[in-house]
């Protein structure tokens, strides 16, 4: 079942509307190999490249997906668990800038996303219906598990729409 944005803040409908599968698991299923052959067939010359002074190089993009999925899945993880305790936003400027992506060798930080999504792929699927329908407080905000889950799919696809529209073309 797709998840219920009235549960979700607005900020991630987009992401969520990114996603075409009504089952979570089958959008993993689907969208995981998407992004990971995305990535693999990314141009050597494009992978440190930034379409604009300020912008991320795809290295920090892909860098960005892994840290913020990483996120998600913890806030998921506690939510699930019925930990109470409302949980911080995060700067994703400040992650980009202090993670060194431009240092990192590209196929480690694939390995590192395919590792990151297999984990986050074994997390759902060990909540059953009770644990996708826990809510908690992030970033002084509601949320559920189901649409943290949505959120992390639809996060990369949406990464993915950008490279594609504005490093790529």
């Amino acid at each position: 079942m797709r998840p219920d944005l009235t549960r979700v803040p607005e900020f991630y409908h987009n992401y969520i509307k990114q996603v075409p599968e009504d089952d979570l698991m089958t959008a993993f299923k689907n969208q995981t190999p998407v992004t990971i052959h995305f990535f693999q067939d990314m141009p050597e010359h494009k992978i440190n490249y930034a379409y604009a002074e300020g912008k991320w190089s795809i290295k920090e993009v892909l860098q960005h997906i892994i840290d913020a999925e990483r996120i998600f899945s913890y806030r998921a993880l506690r939510f699930a668990r019925k930990d109470p305790t409302p949980l911080p936003g995060f700067d994703e400027n400040l992650y980009t800038e202090n993670a060194k992506a431009g240092r990192r060798n590209w196929n480690d930080l694939l390995e590192e996303f395919k590792t990151v999504r297999r984990a986050t792929e074994w997390l759902y699927g060990s909540f059953d219906a009770e644990q996708l329908n826990e809510t908690g407080t992030s970033n002084n905000s509601s949320v559920y598990v189901l649409g943290f889950g949505y959120i992390s799919v639809g996060h990369a696809i949406h990464h993915i729409n950008v490279i594609k529209q504005r490093y790529l073309s």
